[in-house]
């Protein structure tokens, strides 16, 4: 099991208020599957994490500002979660340009505890079955998904889970997604921005 993501890189698209073990523990099963992550934000730097949504803890150094990243790099993408991270990426236009681009191309998406909020704004969750944090879920069904209470869930590429309790299974099943690469993606009555 430690080498089944060997010559993949995993995009993990962050942004300060990032919940630290919901990068964390993820990027460390891509790398320890034999795996390579980049970590994109809003821009160059560094972005500060939290523990618990407010607790500010470690900071991450960010490869490359979104605005500059390919999605034909990656073989996969993480989301983390906390609060203010995906708030702040789905007020960012390239953020949102990555993520539509990335969908597209039907490789795998992790998404985790508040992440979601980011594809609602993308207009990437109608027409899926996912799960996220209990606050977002009016969020996700009002923008057409299908949002469950399960540990995580996989739909097409797309897995989701809860939060940071889930984290073990999360990982375990990123993983085997990203390894397993592209899934037809295709969503009726989604729409391009």
């Amino acid at each position: 099991m430690a080498n089944e993501l060997n010559g993949k890189t995993i995009a993990i698209l962050a942004a300060d208020g990032v919940e630290q073990p919901e990068l964390e523990q993820p990027r460390d099963a891509i790398t320890g599957a034999g795996g390579t992550t980049e970590l994109l934000s809003l821009e160059t730097g560094e972005i500060q994490a939290v523990n618990s949504d407010i607790n500010p803890s470690i900071t991450f150094a960010v490869d490359k500002a979104v605005a500059d990243a390919n999605v034909d790099d990656y073989d996969g993408l993480l989301l983390p979660g906390g609060v203010a991270n995906p708030d702040t990426l789905r007020m960012d236009a390239d953020a949102i340009r990555f993520l539509q681009a990335f969908f597209e191309t039907g490789k795998p998406v992790g998404v985790i505890c508040h992440g979601p909020w980011t594809l609602v704004e993308a207009d990437l969750v109608r027409g899926r079955t996912l799960t996220s944090y209990p606050s977002i879920k009016t969020d996700i069904r009002n923008a057409g998904g299908n949002w469950v209470d399960e540990e995580v869930v996989v739909d097409q590429g797309l897995v989701s889970s809860r939060n940071p309790d889930d984290l073990p299974a999360f990982c375990a099943k990123i993983v085997e997604e990203y390894a397993e690469g592209a899934h037809d993606v295709a969503r009726e009555g989604a729409t391009a921005r």
